[in-house]
């Protein structure tokens, strides 16, 4: 019986010692199995390598027109900078010219003869001007003149009179004459060349109906040309006075007798000007 049970020990301690090889078997296969799948695969990761190539000779052959494209761009880029250099040469012979070298002439055309359209709108004009000249006088140079018969003087008479304006002071000598009028030894045209100022001073002769009658000279100083004309308006007017008495009504009602007093204000201590302040700073 003991012999029996031995055996059976033994058997059973056999057993797995021969089960255990059979489970050793597959974990030898497995390596095979693993070795074998690389060597499936490497061809298909050779396939895409062999791909690999190809895609990066295109974008080579790509990079090649814009490469190309991009030395144009630098060229283009060079001539504008040669361009700037060489005009940066050409500047300092600039400085040696004169000034205005570098502008280009003006080309004066030639003068043509003005037709007959052009010509009577240049005559409208000048006329429109001086109707506009006339009207920038005072309003009492376009009045109507007494009607009075002007007084006849004797050909000794002197008569004088002194007037005034702003700063100017005129000294008047009527005579019996043709209506000659002399300012400081020079004809009322030229000493007045403006159209205002010589009806400002024949304003008196023309109201009264003495403009051809009397001969009118005239010392006049101090002031402007606007104050001297006024000044003699001035002296005319009362020296009219003088000649005919009843005239003083009529030239006294048209303003000619007053003094004008009107004059430059002066200036204020603490300003610029009569009333001009400076400029207010608050800070």
């Amino acid at each position: 019986m003991a012999d029996e049970e031995n055996e059976k020990q033994n058997d059973e301690t056999t057993e797995p010692e021969a089960t255990e090889p059979e489970a050793e078997a597959p974990a030898e296969e497995q390596p095979e199995a693993e070795a074998d799948a690389p060597a499936e695969e490497a061809p298909e990761a050779e396939a895409p390598a062999q791909d690999a190539p190809a895609e990066e000779e295109a974008p080579a052959a790509e990079e090649q027109p814009e490469a190309d494209a991009s030395e144009e761009e630098a060229t283009q880029d060079e001539v504008p900078a040669e361009e700037a250099q060489a005009e940066g040469a050409e500047k300092p012979k600039a400085k040696d010219a004169p000034p205005g070298a570098e502008l280009e002439p003006i080309a004066i055309e030639p003068e043509r003869e003005m037709s007959a359209e052009e010509r009577a709108r240049a005559e409208a004009e000048a006329e429109e001007r001086a109707r506009a000249e006339a009207v920038a006088t005072d309003d009492e140079v376009s009045e109507e003149p007494v009607s009075r018969k002007a007084v006849e003087l004797p050909a000794e008479t002197r008569i004088q009179a002194t007037g005034k304006r702003k700063s100017s002071i005129a000294r008047v000598v009527l005579r019996s004459g043709d209506g000659t009028f002399e300012i400081n030894s020079r004809p009322l045209e030229d000493y007045f060349p403006r159209f205002q100022h010589q009806a400002l001073a024949k304003q008196p002769l023309v109201t009264a109906g003495y403009e051809g009658a009397v001969d009118v000279r005239v010392r006049v100083r101090g002031g402007g040309i606007s104050g001297q004309a006024g000044a003699v308006r001035h002296g005319v007017a009362r020296a009219l006075t003088e000649v005919d008495p009843e005239l003083r009504g009529e030239l006294k009602r048209r303003g000619l007798l007053t003094r004008d007093a009107r004059r430059k204000e002066r200036r204020k201590a603490g300003l610029k000007k009569a009333r001009k302040r400076p400029q207010f700073s608050k800070r």
